[in-house]
């Protein structure tokens, strides 16, 4: 028998049962789209914060830190003395002070309790990579002259002003009972930097930060931008070692302050979505099996259902391998189209998902820069772990077809 001939009684005895063979490949559509799938939107997500945190992939923060040891010395707040000082390391580009402190944001109808004002320098939106949905960022001439302007952040915006950003722009915000006006919206940018409004440093000290919040010249945080991403570790050599003279700081444990890496951090989450991009595909794969086992279920019924067939057969000539090769060609063709629509349904799913998921929630933007990533790979391997599963599931009852007797075969009822 030629293998065209195997292959069209194959198909002739999978749209003998039509129901049977699609609910049979159910499982393996079911498991290998949900590994295609799964695996654009890891990509997807790695991706998508790539995207966001490269830009700001060489910013260095410095904050204030108690010691490591016991009776170490407490954390001391940084000062202007400090950012200027580190202005003069050959890898720094720029140095942004920042103080934050509480405080409520009220209009005349609307307050709003615990939100975190930001006092800082003109250079900070770009440093931070912060877009406006409307407005902009205070200028040098506003932050110099201590101007009382403000920008605010999204969740602060959508409870004062409703969902319409450009609403906001010239209308007056009360802040600790002080009168700002507004000049910008920003962009989301995670829940815990959004509750916030932005102002310039000066302006902050003389309104906002107050005794027991921040004296004189302290300072929250300290935002360092290295020259070129490549150029970040030497960076923070210098800051540390800079700090450490100022702090009169001799022992690293003994420090007052913390010196961290933003590309540190996205290089460790990038390991972290990198084995839940793995591991995740490999958790959908389970469905594979139990599609596997659905072929290895519905070929012994084939099988059993065809043993007279299986006896004629021998008896006019027909080899045990070709019996062999007959319900192995049927189980592998179940599970190869099994693989093919499952290919196609994920396919299908991931570029629905990228169609929809910008407008999924249009006024925070949190799915802006997210899409499912197809990549060649783990389509292949879905696909073949579904042939491989229909060999592997087809082989017992192929050679249990294969080993009946003719005699016994015929006699079978």
């Amino acid at each position: 028998m030629s293998l065209r001939e195997a292959l069209l009684i194959a198909l002739r005895a999978l749209r003998a049962h039509r129901l049977r063979s699609a609910l049979t490949m159910l499982g393996l559509v079911i498991g290998v789209a949900a590994v295609v799938f799964l695996s654009a939107c890891g990509l997807g997500v790695s991706n998508s914060v790539d995207a966001r945190i490269e830009t700001i992939a060489n910013n260095i923060t410095v904050v204030p830190q108690a010691s490591d040891l016991p009776d170490g010395p407490p954390a001391r707040s940084l000062t202007d003395a400090d950012a200027a000082a580190l202005q003069n390391a050959p890898d720094v580009a720029t140095v942004t002070p920042a103080a934050t402190a509480t405080a409520s944001i009220a209009t005349d109808a609307t307050t709003l309790l615990s939100g975190t004002v930001i006092g800082t320098r003109n250079m900070w939106a770009q440093t931070n990579n912060r877009e406006f949905k409307a407005g902009s960022f205070f200028d040098a001439i506003q932050d110099n002259s201590a101007s009382r302007v403000v920008v605010l952040g999204p969740i602060v915006a959508s409870t004062l002003f409703g969902h319409n950003p450009a609403a906001a722009i010239g209308q007056t915000v009360q802040i600790n009972h002080a009168p700002f006006r507004v000049i910008g919206v920003m962009q989301s940018y995670g829940a815990q930097l959004d509750n916030t409004a932005v102002m310039p440093l000066a302006t902050a000290r003389k309104y906002i930060v107050g005794p027991g919040i921040g004296v004189g010249n302290a300072l929250k945080q300290v935002t360092v931008e290295a020259t070129t991403q490549a150029e970040v570790p030497a960076a923070m050599d210098e800051v540390t070692r800079i700090l450490d003279a100022r702090h009169h700081i001799t022992d690293p444990a003994r420090s007052d302050f913390q010196v961290q890496s933003l590309g540190h951090r996205l290089t460790t989450f990038n390991q972290i979505v990198g084995i839940l991009v793995v591991f995740t595909p490999v958790v959908a794969a389970i469905s594979l099996l139990v599609g596997g086992i659905g072929v290895l279920n519905i070929m012994l019924v084939s099988v059993t259902e065809r043993t007279r067939e299986i006896g004629i057969r021998k008896a006019i000539g027909a080899t045990s391998r070709a019996i062999l090769e007959q319900f192995l060609i049927e189980s592998v063709i179940l599970a190869a189209l099994g693989g093919l629509v499952g290919v196609g349904a994920g396919i299908g799913l991931s570029t629905l998902v990228r169609i929809i998921a910008p407008a999924l929630d249009p006024a925070s933007g949190v799915f802006a820069g997210f899409a499912p990533v197809l990549s060649v790979p783990p389509i292949v391997v879905a696909f073949g772990i579904s042939v491989a599963i229909g060999l592997v599931a087809g082989g017992y009852p192929a050679y249990r077809a294969a080993r009946l007797l003719p005699i016994e075969a015929l006699r079978y009822q």
